[in-house]
């Protein structure tokens, strides 16, 4: 489906922590058509002090047909994303999308496993979501800084999902100690894909893990852009492709974000 430009309407901008918010918005027939992984562009508002230029990509955390609504999940850092925090119940929010390329989940998959960490759980969490829908068993490994800034537990709950959680304050989201819990999961039950956003170097134990057990796997990239549909190549990336894995330069946001993890120079 071709990208719509538009207006939301906010129906909710509440804090989930001391950093992230939660944004839900009337889509209206959009949210029929949102793939997990996907994205839309917004139109951030500008306040006294933040004056954001271009439109920031937001993933999709939730998009209910039932309702209409499409759900952000997101971290108040910059100029554009405080100037999202400041919309309330009621004020309208221009945006462009669905776009980009979501996430591949094969129907003969029985197992997969997301690893998430801070944002990256609002791209995962809509896949775990359509994987369960498929009968999939779902293992998520969330990751934060403590225990108080791990999100969306019951999320993945709900969905019948096994729930990790890892967190710096005790060492146990180190590299290490993640790549020795994925492997102790394959073992006891065999994952058919891994799927991971959030942390470079998360990603870069799964490119090595994922290539010497043989199993599928897919990064959504997280990279500044401005258009959202591919004409400005400010979000270009070197990516290998074909058989002989030869580099070429590939738009995140046109032919992603997300890509083979074995195809991303990390």
């Amino acid at each position: 489906m071709a990208a719509t430009e538009g207006k939301f309407r906010v129906l909710g901008n509440d804090w989930v922590n001391q950093e992230y918010k939660h944004m839900i918005v009337d889509a209206g027939p959009l949210a029929l058509n949102v793939e997990p992984g996907q994205f839309f562009n917004l139109l951030c508002p500008q306040t006294d002090t933040d004056k954001p230029f271009f439109r920031r990509p937001m993933s999709t955390y939730y998009a209910d047909e039932g309702t209409n609504t499409v759900e952000f999940l997101y971290k108040v850092t910059g100029a554009g994303t405080r100037g999202l925090a400041t919309l309330k119940a009621g004020d309208g929010l221009q945006f462009l999308g669905p776009l980009g390329n979501g996430f591949t989940v094969k129907p003969d998959y029985q197992h997969i496993m997301v690893v998430a960490r801070g944002v990256g759980l609002a791209t995962l969490a809509p896949l775990a979501e359509r994987a369960a829908k498929m009968n999939i068993h779902v293992t998520a490994l969330l990751s934060a800084r403590n225990q108080q800034s791990l999100m969306s537990q019951q999320r993945f709950l709900n969905i019948g999902a096994t729930v990790i959680e890892v967190i710096d304050t005790d060492d146990s989201s180190s590299v290490a100690n993640v790549e020795a819990l994925i492997r102790q999961v394959h073992g006891k039950r065999p994952v058919d894909a891994i799927y991971t956003c959030g942390s470079a170097r998360i990603a870069r134990m799964l490119q090595a893990l994922i290539a010497e057990i043989d199993i599928a796997g897919e990064v959504a990239l997280e990279q500044h852009m401005a258009c959202g549909i591919g004409m400005c190549y400010c979000c270009v990336r070197p990516i290998k492709v074909g058989k002989a894995l030869a580099m070429k330069s590939k738009r995140v946001c046109y032919d992603g974000p997300v890509f083979h993890i074995k195809e991303v120079v990390l």
